[in-house]
């Protein structure tokens, strides 16, 4: 019966897409990611700034490195190994692990020992209150397709940065919150950054573009006491 046959192989199909789309959008998990536990660090790349640092970036993590040109001790995605297993959150390096990433088209890069994922995982495991790798790795999962994701991480930073008075940083919540289209978000960020001293224009002429920018209500000076003179 060619029918059933026809249903049967339809099904198969059906569970194989499911299973991949189920794959493609699952989290990682620490398990998978690996232990943090390193023969030289884990350093926050934040606060060392030392020598620990200039002997992983010259050693691995050259300008021919982040450039994704070649390699310096070795190949190209061992050096990028090492430094973020040296400094988990090496902004910069993050961001070259991004890309050649997506330049190999491939979870897993060449000569690298974890997936693209993984990494942005042992970044923020590492460093929970780290903003700027919560907001790489949300430009990570945006291209990967998976905005809900990305909004979360974003508002993960948002509310550590809350008590820390960073302007650029709010500046750069805000630019990556309009990017997924979350003009809300981003315009409260704008008001944050701006009345810190930021004076960029370009995230609020971009919400003025798409008619989301409205200007910060007057601050309120709760010291003032109402006037007692009374009229005669």
């Amino acid at each position: 019966m060619m029918f059933p046959m026809k249903l049967r192989l339809f099904h198969y199909f059906f569970v194989f897409i499911l299973l991949v789309s189920r794959s493609s959008f699952a989290q990682v998990t620490s398990a998978e990611c690996g232990s943090l536990e390193n023969a030289f660090g884990p350093f926050d790349y934040r606060v060392e700034r030392g020598n620990n640092l200039h002997l992983v970036e010259i050693g691995h993590f050259t300008p021919a490195v982040e450039a994704l040109i070649k390699g310096n001790a070795g190949y190209l995605g061992g050096d990028l190994d090492y430094t973020l297993r040296a400094f988990p959150n090496h902004h910069r390096a993050l961001m070259s692990m991004m890309r050649y990433g997506e330049r190999s088209k491939t979870p897993i890069p060449r000569d690298m020992r974890y997936s693209v994922e993984c990494y942005f995982e042992r970044a923020i495991r590492f460093r929970p209150d780290d903003a700027i790798s919560r907001m790489i790795y949300s430009m990570y999962l945006a291209k990967s397709g998976r905005s809900a994701d990305a909004v979360r991480q974003l508002d993960v930073a948002a509310q550590g940065a809350e008590d820390k008075e960073n302007a650029f940083t709010h500046y750069n919540l805000g630019l990556n919150y309009f990017d997924l289209k979350e003009y809300g978000k981003a315009l409260a960020q704008a008001h944050k950054s701006y009345a810190l001293g930021f004076i960029q224009p370009a995230l609020r002429d971009k919400l003025k573009e798409v008619g989301k920018w409205t200007d910060p209500e007057p601050a309120v000076d709760e010291t003032a006491k109402p006037s007692t003179d009374i009229a005669k």
